[in-house]
């Protein structure tokens, strides 16, 4: 009968502990990074609506408040770090959608962007999307007080 020998463990638990490490964390680090952009992304866009609104409802005729919205989303995205020019700003007025700044009126701003996921290099947007879109919409009443109505 023969007899049985012990296994030898000598392995390089070292190297494979840092092997397996690195598979798990870089996706992991990886999906940190986007959670924190599209997070970022989320809160630009939610910041400019409102804050596009606010300014709107406070202007005195609406060719200043649509630029005065425009400038105040533009800051909004660049402070976050997004491009300006990858939103649409939609601005729509109740009880009359011909004239917003109607006293007690309603005005609704919805901005929408693209939030590029992080460290995909523009070669790489043949075909897929590589960047998630955003959308937020606000609405401010205008003063009894305030506007021209």
């Amino acid at each position: 009968m023969p007899q049985s020998r012990p296994c030898r463990d000598d392995g390089s638990a070292a190297l494979e502990f840092i092997t397996a490490g690195f598979l798990l964390l870089i996706p992991l680090v990886y999906l940190v990074l986007a959670m924190a952009a599209i997070q970022g992304g989320s809160l630009s866009v939610e910041g400019a609506s409102r804050q596009a609104a606010r300014v709107f409802v406070q202007a005195g005729d609406t060719g200043t408040a649509q630029a005065r919205a425009k400038t105040a989303v533009d800051f909004a995205l660049r402070d976050f770090g997004l491009g300006a020019a990858a939103s649409t700003i939609t601005i729509s007025c109740r009880p009359n959608p011909t004239v917003c700044l109607t006293r007690r009126g309603f005005v609704t701003v919805t901005v929408t962007a693209r939030v590029p996921l992080p460290l995909v290099p523009n070669v790489l947007a043949l075909k897929t999307p590589l960047a998630v879109p955003m959308t937020a919409t606000s609405t401010e009443q205008v003063s009894r007080f305030w506007g021209a109505g």
